[in-house]
Order: structure tokens, then C-alpha cells, then sequence
């Protein structure tokens, strides 16, 4: 036992996880837990310049790192602000803390007015939160913490809320503090484990379908030797891009969506619908199933709840990635499953269908993705924000490092990209970090351009700029007849770097980016590359009449109950 107020209590807590920087912005009803952390040498603050960047940037921490991030904002307003963060990494399972403070103990729940007061707090966020906690007392911080954290390290990882109210923070007491939970990784019984091992085997055409359960279990290198000791190639999700090397001979790539209308895409699908067994890894399935109804699914899944929600046909493994595989591996070898003949010569010829089809649409989108393909070293990491090069590269990106493809997932939040990168950034000082936006985007958080300067986090920006909301614009033109409110007045992107202290480039043409790239790599500074580019189709016709048809372009039957 040791008196400690509440931050300190609270510091020393995180210290014992392995905590190493909070990414906060100091604030009335926070101020014992920021002066704890000035004086803890083991931990960091990382100032933002606005709260939203808090929850961004530890997202971006823990996904690139497989480590906890941590953010600090104060209550009320600040905790709303954090929200656009804790839908991403809700949407992605990353595992973020959200430390939020309170008003006064005594003012909780009066409705009577104080500083930042909002009714019922832990609800704005529940939605987008696996657990919450409100500390009423130092003695409380430590079992808080702990739960925190083992809540993050089991099960599906996802954010988590502890809120504490000033007076907790300052206020002193006896603490006992706790060592870390030991986290055991769960594994499915011997006999689940026998049967799917019995399938597997004894399949004539199954697929690896690999999501983002996977890099947060750590298992890309079981998932690689799952593929290679059964001859069994791999489909991975978007969340799943990097689990297994692009160019590895049994992964077909990723796919945005199992029933994408585009060529390439079909080729995929059709891959899919061939499938008798589909293992799936760590994969919610939640653009559906991509075999058809009569494949049997092998679910290997940490989350128990999407076990069986696809279809009846399932042997649920409920389990963590790495560990299911890795018990299911001498399993697989006992029953003959690497017996089967090697795919890699039809892996080989999709993959050579998919690049034919778009070499022959000659899409721009195509052309300038691969030109900053060959400028990004092969160990960069990526944040790519919600724009047409974002979408585009999902399926043709190639990714060969784990954790190093990095997007929004299905929260889809505009403007998340730069200061995720920030934080990537943070958890990988020595590594090459690259941010893809689109202008709109890239002024929801330019500000954190402040930050980057300040910090040294020497991000590189793309900015494909079009002085529009592109994709909204072009779709209210193609659906609606006309654009309304997509128009854009930007500052001049060099100078505004400039203005920062960071560095400014601008590409005459967006082919460039094979070259800029690596120049702006070897700058010790933030750099943002301005790229003008026009307005920009959706790749492919038919894929155009897709997005046309969906409910928020034209009625559809059914949508009005009478």
C-alpha cells in the first residue's frame, strides 16, 4: 500500500501495462491526472490540437504496433469530440482506452449546470465502447486499470471508457497497485479442433478467408503456415490486407466486397463460390457469406458472437487466431490435409486475369496507384482515408508487411487518415509512414500539422486535391442531376505546410508520386505532396451501375411497409 492521489494512481497503473505515451489534450477537471503524468519519466504526453486526434492517434498506435493505445480528453465536450475515434477503432477492433474526466462527484447526475456536464456520460459513447468504468475514489483507480487492459487483451479487442471526476484525481489515499493480468489465449476443445481438422482434409476445394482478427491476434505467420503446410490459398478481407503477403503464391488478394461487380472482382467471387470449405480467420463476414450455402464453414473466431451468424453450416472454433491454428496444424498433418496438389498455378492465373482486365479499362485510379506503389518502400505504413484512390486500393494495393495497410473499416471516417498516421508514427519512429487524403479529408485534422512539427513525427501526406467533396459531387451529379454543396475553398496546401514548419511539394502531374515520394521520405520534417487531380468515375461501368442501385440513390422495393 502507498498514498497516491487518484493520477497518480492512475499513471502508476498505466506504467505497470507497459504505457509508454497518452495522447491527450490537458483540460480543466484532468489536471491531477496531467500533472502525474509530467512527473512520471516512463510515460509521454502527446499534445494534440484537438480531441478528435486523441482517439485517432492511438488507434493508429495500436494497430501498427498490437499494443494498447491510450488517449486523455476532458468530460463533456471532449469526450464527444473523442467519439469520431472510438467508432473507427470500434469498427476496426483496436484496442483503445479513453480516459475521460468528470465533473465534481457531488455534481454527477444534478443536471444543474457545471463546466462540461453531460447527462449520463458513459452513454454518448456505449455504443462504440466493450466496457466502462466510472472511478470514484484513488483506491478504485488501480482494479480499473487492470480491468481496463484485460479487457483490451481478450476476447475481441475494442475500446473502453474510464471516467474520472476531478476531485478522484487530486484527492489522496492508501492505493495497493496490481501487476497485469495474465492474459491465457483461448484454444477450442481437442474434439471441435478433430472434426474441422477431418474436413479440412477431406475437402476437394477450400479457401482461407483471413480478416483483421488475425493481426490482432499476432498470427500472420500462422496464418502463412497454415496456407503453405495444407496447399489451402487465401481470400483476405480488407481489415485482412497484410495478414499474408500480396505476392505470396497462394494468396489471391483482398476484395472489398464477395459480390463486387467489377471483372476482377468476379474472378474472385467465383473463386469463392467454388469454395466445398471456407476456413474462415479472425473475419466477421460482414458483407456476407462468401461461399455459397452448401460450403461448409470452418469459423475460427475470438468473438463467440459471430461464430454461427452466417449460416447453419458452420464448425464453430471459438478461439484465438494464433493459438487455434496453431493447435489445429498437427491436427491438419495427422488427417492428410497437406496432401492435396499445390493451387499456386490457378492462384497465379486469377491474379493475371484480375491485373489483364485492369490494364485494359486503362483507369486512372490504376495507373497512379501503381506509380505510388513503386515510390513507397515495401516496410512503409499506409493510412488511407475515405477517398476513390482509398477504395480503389483495398483490392489493388500490394501489401507485403504485416499491419502496414491501414483504413477506416466500415466506419468509413473522412478525415481520420492523417492523424492515425500520426500515431502509427509514434509506435514506428524508424519506419516510413504514409498518408493518402483527399483534400476534403485532409482539412477535417490539418491543424495536427501543429502537432507533427512539434513532435517530430516526419509523416508524409498525399493530398489528392480537387477543391470538392469528389466522391459525394460526382455521385449527386450521376444520380441527382446535379452537385449541391460540394465545392471547396482550400488554401494553398504548400504554403499552409509551410506555414507550420513542415515541408510543402506539389506534383504537376499525380505520376509524379513515384518520385516525390521518396524525396519527401528522405526530408527530416512533416511533408505534405499537393496533387491537383480532376474528377474521377467510378473504376469500371458496371461497377458504376452497382453503386447506382443502392438505397441512397434510387427507392428500392420494400424499403415502405404499408
Amino acid at each position: 500500500m502507498v498514498s497516491l492521489s487518484g493520477g497518480e494512481a492512475l499513471v502508476k497503473s498505466l506504467a505497470n501495462e507497459g504505457v509508454e505515451v497518452v495522447f491527450g489534450v490537458p483540460g480543466i477537471q484532468i489536471y491531477g491526472i496531467v500533472a502525474a503524468l509530467r512527473d512520471e519519466p516512463g510515460i509521454r504526453m502527446i499534445t494534440t490540437r484537438h480531441e478528435q486526434a486523441t482517439t485517432f492517434m492511438a488507434d493508429g498506435y495500436a494497430r501498427s504496433s498490437g499494443r494498447p493505445g491510450v488517449a486523455l480528453v476532458v468530460p463533456g465536450a471532449g469526450l464527444y469530440n473523442a467519439a469520431s475515434g472510438l467508432t473507427n477503432a470500434y469498427a476496426r477492433s483496436s484496442p483503445v482506452l479513453v480516459i475521460a474526466g468528470q465533473i465534481p462527484r457531488g455534481a454527477i447526475g444534478k443536471n444543474a449546470g457545471a463546466v462540461h456536464e453531460v447527462m449520463d456520460q458513459p452513454g454518448t459513447v456505449r455504443s462504440v465502447t466493450k466496457w466502462q468504468r466510472r472511478v470514484l475514489r484513488p483506491r478504485e483507480v488501480p482494479d480499473a486499470v487492470f480491468e481496463a487492459f484485460r479487457q483490451m487483451r481478450t476476447g475481441r479487442p475494442r475500446p473502453v471508457l474510464i471516467e474520472i471526476p476531478p476531485d478522484t484525481g487530486v484527492e489522496r489515499e492508501e492505493v495497493r497497485l496490481r501487476n497485469p493480468a495474465r492474459i491465457p489465449r483461448i484454444v477450442p476443445s481437442a474434439e471441435d479442433l478433430r472434426e474441422a481438422a477431418r474436413v479440412i482434409a477431406a475437402s476437394r476445394t477450400p479457401l482461407i478467408f483471413a480478416g483483421g482478427g488475425v493481426a490482432r491476434s499476432n498470427a500472420e505467420d500462422a496464418l502463412v503456415e497454415l496456407a503453405e503446410a495444407t496447399n489451402i490459398p487465401v481470400v483476405t478481407s480488407s481489415g485482412g490486407k497484410g495478414t499474408i503477403p500480396d505476392s505470396h503464391e497462394l494468396s489471391y488478394g483482398s476484395c472489398f466486397s464477395p459480390r463486387g461487380e467489377r471483372q476482377e472482382m468476379n474472378q474472385l467471387y467465383e473463386v469463392m463460390q467454388a469454395a466445398d470449405v471456407v476456413i474462415g480467420v479472425g473475419s466477421r463476414f460482414s458483407l456476407g457469406n462468401p461461399a455459397g450455402e452448401s460450403s461448409t464453414l470452418v469459423n475460427i473466431n475470438i468473438d463467440d458472437g459471430e461464430l454461427a451468424r452466417i449460416q447453419s453450416n458452420t464448425i464453430p472454433l471459438h478461439g484465438d487466431a494464433r493459438a487455434t491454428i496453431h493447435a489445429l496444424l498437427p491436427l491438419l498433418a495427422k488427417a492428410g490435409a497437406g496432401e492435396r496438389p499445390s493451387p499456386t498455378e490457378a492462384v497465379a492465373a486469377a491474379r493475371r486475369l484480375i491485373a489483364y482486365y485492369d490494364i485494359r479499362l486503362k483507369e486512372p485510379q490504376y495507373a497512379v496507384l501503381e506509380a505510388m506503389q513503386r515510390g513507397i518502400p515495401e516496410e512503409a505504413f499506409v493510412v488511407w482515408d475515405v477517398t476513390q484512390f482509398g477504395f480503389y486500393a483495398r483490392t489493388h494495393y500490394q501489401v507485403d508487411r504485416p499491419k502496414t495497410y491501414i483504413d477506416s473499416g466500415y466506419s468509413f471516417n473522412l478525415g481520420y487518415a492523417f492523424p492515425t498516421a500520426l500515431g502509427v508514427k509514434v509506435a514506428n519512429p524508424d519506419r516510413p509512414v504514409v498518408c493518402v487524403a483527399g483534400d476534403g479529408g485532409f482539412m477535417y485534422n490539418s491543424s495536427e500539422l501543429a502537432t507533427a512539427v512539434q513532435y517530430g513525427l516526419d509523416v508524409v501526406v498525399v493530398v489528392f486535391r480537387n477543391d470538392s467533396y469528389g466522391n459525394v459531387a460526382r455521385d449527386l451529379e450521376e444520380s441527382f442531376g446535379a452537385t449541391y454543396g460540394t465545392d471547396l475553398h482550400n488554401p494553398d496546401f504548400v504554403k499552409f505546410a509551410e506555414s507550420f514548419g513542415a515541408v510543402g511539394m506539389r506534383a504537376d502531374d499525380p505520376h509524379d508520386l513515384e518520385t516525390l515520394i521518396p524525396l519527401a521520405l528522405e526530408r527530416a520534417a512533416p511533408v505534405v505532396i499537393d496533387v491537383p487531380f480532376g474528377t474521377m468515375k467510378i473504376p469500371s461501368a458496371p461497377l458504376a451501375a452497382y453503386v447506382n442501385t443502392l438505397p441512397w440513390t434510387r427507392p428500392q422495393e420494400g424499403l415502405i411497409e404499408s
